[in-house]
């Protein structure tokens, strides 16, 4: 189980590896996805808090990437932050996800991507449930639900 010490050694020293990896241009993105997942998934933005169904949704499944359809979490791990994003304890695999030093806005977050594809999918901080303590705080617009 990852849990904050970890991640801060991921995000410093470098991430797992991938089991693959999907690249695509920027053209070849803005073919696939809709205006609003280009935004948030290549250029790092944020969607609106609330602006999604998916924080209340707590269905069994899975949670892919928008992107490359790289599993990323599993239901099981999803919980109600109150944070108005939907939010997650783990990645389906610890090499799901890849961990970036976001210092951007006067801060230091964990900006949390799809290691297979490098999307941005939100932020990950060291205030979740027990028993890892992490929330991963996620753009809804960045994942699919399966």
């Amino acid at each position: 189980m990852l849990d904050w010490g970890r991640i801060i050694e991921l995000a410093s020293r470098g991430n797992h590896s991938p089991d693959r990896r999907v690249e695509r241009t920027e053209a070849e993105w803005k073919a696939v996805l809709t205006a609003e997942q280009f935004r948030v998934t290549r250029q790092a933005g944020t969607e609106r808090a609330h602006s999604s169904e998916m924080c209340s949704l707590f269905e069994p499944g899975t949670y892919a990437c928008v992107c490359c359809g790289a599993v990323l979490f599993d239901a099981g791990s999803k919980f109600e932050s109150g944070t108005g994003w939907p939010s997650f304890t783990q990645p389906a695999k610890e090499n799901a996800v890849a961990y970036v030093k976001d210092v951007g806005f006067g801060m230091v977050r964990i900006e949390a991507t799809c290691n297979t594809c490098d999307a941005h999918l939100g932020h990950v901080f060291p205030d979740g449930p027990a028993p890892s303590g992490l929330r991963y705080c996620m753009n809804a617009v960045s994942l699919r639900k399966i």
